[in-house]
């Protein structure tokens, strides 16, 4: 279970999916039982900021030995 904090703080949402598009860092948020919908997480000065952060979620969940990984989304 992934838990982020939204670059604004003001959404702490669980995410299935995590997309970069453009400049912009994305979530799919639902369920398999409820339709799924699309929120935006964060947006930086470049793709590749996006990118790196991206990356830096994959490392926190790699690092997690629970259930449940929290992130809180860089303000820049």
């Amino acid at each position: 279970m992934l838990w982020i904090a939204t670059q604004d703080k003001q959404s702490l949402v669980n995410v299935k999916e995590v997309t970069v598009n453009g400049k912009k860092i994305e979530g799919v948020i639902g369920s398999a039982t409820l339709d799924e919908w699309s929120k935006v997480l964060g947006k930086y000065e470049s793709n590749e900021r996006a990118l790196d952060i991206l990356h830096e979620i994959f490392m926190k969940m790699e690092e997690s030995s629970g259930i449940s990984v929290t992130y809180m989304m860089p303000k820049k």
